[in-house]
């Protein structure tokens, strides 16, 4: 496989949990240098979408594909390419920030892969000067920045975050925007949630809504389009 994956692309994937279906048979094609904004109320599934494009949950039925030759599966020469910041961080608390990044670069190193020096990758986040504290001694913001600089590091073709938002301040959720305005420049795939439609609309290409399953078509913004008349249309849509 080469070292991008793109486009990746779900193909009637469906998911339950004992009785409860939580995907019914969810299509979406994410494109390269896109990001694809997806809303939905809580419990609508979104989390679950996530984990099966991470490879973290397999799907009941239906596919996920990836590449120009539509590879099937999330196997690893599948994952090493992708990056997944979840809503809530995953982190060894009694290392260091370096010594999170450090450790992920060598696992990441076992298997031929490059990936951005750990100081490198701090600094990009505004952590320079915390980079060989432990992490227990974060606040919630700056481990999600931490968090958010092991994605950078890895230079992923598909970028996954689940409410990346989430415990920033100003500064830190700017730091968001610039992240995703490098992955569009260098032709990466983010899919991206949040509760903050306003937020949202603000930094996708387009929108989609999980609702009761089921994937509402995507909600293409247009060039000129302000965030505002994009969430006006996603709240109307059916």
């Amino acid at each position: 496989m080469s070292d991008s994956i793109i486009p990746c692309e779900l193909r009637s994937v469906v998911k339950s949990f004992g009785r409860t279906a939580v995907l019914r048979g969810v299509s979406l094609r994410l494109e390269a240098g896109q990001v694809t904004g997806l809303s939905g109320i809580n419990g609508a599934g979104k989390t679950t979408l996530f984990r099966i494009l991470a490879g973290l949950d397999d799907a009941d039925a239906g596919e996920v594909c990836f590449g120009s030759s539509g590879d099937v599966g999330v196997h690893e020469g599948v994952r090493e390419h992708v990056a997944f910041v979840t809503h809530a961080p995953q982190l060894y608390p009694l290392l260091s920030a370096r010594e999170n990044l450090e450790l992920f670069a060598a696992l990441r190193a076992a298997r031929g892969r490059e990936t951005m020096p750990a100081t490198e990758a701090l600094a990009s986040v505004g952590l320079e000067a915390a980079n060989d504290r432990a992490v227990r001694t974060f606040s919630r913001g700056m481990a999600q920045r931490v968090v958010l600089a092991r994605a950078v590091a890895a230079r992923p073709a598909l970028m996954l975050l689940d409410e990346p938002f989430t415990a920033l301040d100003a500064d830190g959720q700017e730091l968001v925007r610039r992240i995703l305005r490098e992955a569009r420049a260098r032709g990466a795939s983010v899919l991206l949630s949040s509760h903050d439609l306003d937020r949202l609309c603000e930094v996708s290409d387009r929108v989609v809504r999980l609702h009761e399953g089921r994937l509402a078509l995507p909600l293409e913004r247009g060039a000129d389009e302000a965030p505002a008349r994009l969430k006006a249309r996603l709240q109307a849509s059916p």
